[in-house]
Formats: structure tokens, sequence, C-alpha cells
């Protein structure tokens, strides 16, 4: 981690602020060409194969590709979620750490489907169409879709206790949630040929970097980040005859736009009374009635 501090503090200026929108109107392009123009996605897929042969574009194009479903409705819905869960894992993380867990997956993921098709073009002997044929196969298992899951992931370890309301209905602990996904992808991982088991595993390595090699799960909860937070506050000189007049304050860690400008702040609408609160503690929060 004390890699990922240097790099923040020389690069952090160059990363990319909301990236989960940005990531969310790649999918809707990619939508709309899987209905208007399905010969066009053959294009933009990973093919590791075409892509030692000139077509580089595969190389990022292939994250336009959005989870398969025939269901917009059902893909509207998981969007929303997604975009939920990216935007407050980027506010809990920063920025810039966001943006190396992001493209750290798509990174490696890229990795794995072309030391893949490596792999199985030296096993079969080589020859054109036997490569093309194997670029084509690898193409068939490389996906965002457990990028998205490693989101989710990685939003449930910070935020275990949060309710979801499953199907609208049904109140479920995150923790839980995630113990479901877990078993699924487990599922997958059990099943699916073994270029798909290596797709999977290097897809959600970000994960596994970010937070089993690391040993330090507490460091994004947001009780630790919010003592951090606490802690620079108190320790941080105010300037100012007028610092102490603010417009917006969390009804439950005090801070205001004062202590960071960044901070957005909201009204809660379930709580009996105008009560304010931060961007960490708007879902958190116990209601008061």
């Amino acid at each position: 981690m004390k890699f990922i501090d240097r790099l923040e503090r020389k690069f952090s200026r160059y990363a990319v602020s909301n990236l989960t929108l940005y990531l969310i109107m790649g999918y809707a392009i990619g939508y709309v060409f899987s209905f208007i123009a399905p010969g066009i996605v053959n294009y933009l897929t990973l093919n590791p194969y075409l892509i030692f042969h000139g077509q580089v574009w595969r190389l990022i194009t292939w994250v336009l590709i959005p989870p398969s479903t025939d269901n917009i409705f059902f893909y509207i819905i998981m969007m929303l979620f997604y975009y939920s869960l990216g935007t407050n894992l980027e506010r809990t993380w920063g920025t810039f750490r966001y943006n190396v867990y992001i493209f750290g997956g798509i990174l490696y993921t890229v990795i794995g489907g072309i030391v893949t098709w490596l792999v199985m073009d030296l096993i079969s002997g080589g020859g054109a169409e036997t490569g093309a044929l194997l670029g084509m196969y690898v193409g068939m298992y490389v996906s965002t879709y457990y990028i998205c899951m490693s989101i989710f992931l990685a939003f449930a370890v910070c935020y275990p206790d949060m309710h979801v309301m499953l199907y609208f209905i049904i109140p479920i602990k995150m923790k839980w949630l995630a113990v479901v996904y877990a078993v699924l992808i487990l599922f997958d991982f059990v099943r699916t040929a073994w270029p798909g088991r290596i797709v999977i595993f290097m897809s959600l390595l970000n994960f596994l970097v970010f937070f089993f090699s690391t040993r330090d799960f507490r460091r994004y909860s947001p009780k630790e980040v919010h003592r951090r937070q606490v802690y620079r506050q108190a320790t941080q000189p105010k300037h100012g005859a007028g610092h102490g007049i603010t417009k917006h304050k969390c009804a439950v860690c005090g801070r205001t736009e004062l202590d960071d400008p960044s901070l957005e702040f909201r009204f809660c609408s379930k709580c009996a009374g105008n009560y304010e609160y931060c961007q960490e503690h708007l879902f958190t929060h116990q209601h008061i009635r």
C-alpha cells in the first residue's frame, strides 16, 4: 500500500472522476450496438489473435460490451445499482484508488485473455486458422461481468451491514448477499472450461490484491475512514475569522464544507426533521423518528 500511496501523490491529478458513470455510458453504447448493428460487436471483442494482427483497438473496445441480458428493464436496474456502489466506493477510497481498482481489473483481464490464448496456441502447434479459432474461443469468455462483480464485493467488504432491498421487497445485508454472489462465482469457476477459469480469476484479481494481499481490510471501512478524518480535523489548524460559519453540517460526524470542500451533503427524507448528512453517513446512519 505504500507503493499505492506514492503513486497517488504523483499521479492523483490524472485520476478520472466519476469513473463509474463513464463505464455505464460505455455499456449503453455497446447495448445499442447489440440491437441496431449486432455485427459491430464482433469487432469489439477481445480477440488476442486479431490483436496481434493489427486490430489493437480490441484491447479497449471489449469494455463496451455490457454483461449479457435480454431484459432491458433488468439491465437499467443493474446499471443504476452498480452506479450507486461505484460512486460510494470512489468517495470512500478516493478517486485515484478507485481508478487503480477498476483499471487494474481491466488490465488483469486483458493479460489473462492474451496469456490464455498464447498457451493454447502453443499447445495446439500454431497455425493461422487454429490461432484465429482459438482467439475467437478465448474472446467468448472475456467480459466485464466479473469486474462489475468485483465492485459489488468491494462495497460489501466496506459496508457489510448496509441493507439493500432484494427485488425491492426483501431487506438483506450486503455481507449475506456477497456470500451468495461468492457462491455463484465459485459455481461458474467450477463448471466452466479452464480458459474461463483463468479469465474469472484475472477479472477478480483486483479484489484479491486490494483486500487479501494487503491484509488491511479495516483501512477502507467507514469507521476507520471516519476516524482518520476526525483526527485530521482535530489536528488541522483553522484560519480566518469566519471559519466557524458554515452552510452544511453532518448530523453524525459533525463535518462541514470547511473541513473538506469536496464533501457532499444531503438531507434524509426518512428522518423526522431537517437532518443533513455527509456522503459517508447518508446511507449508514440510524433514522431519527
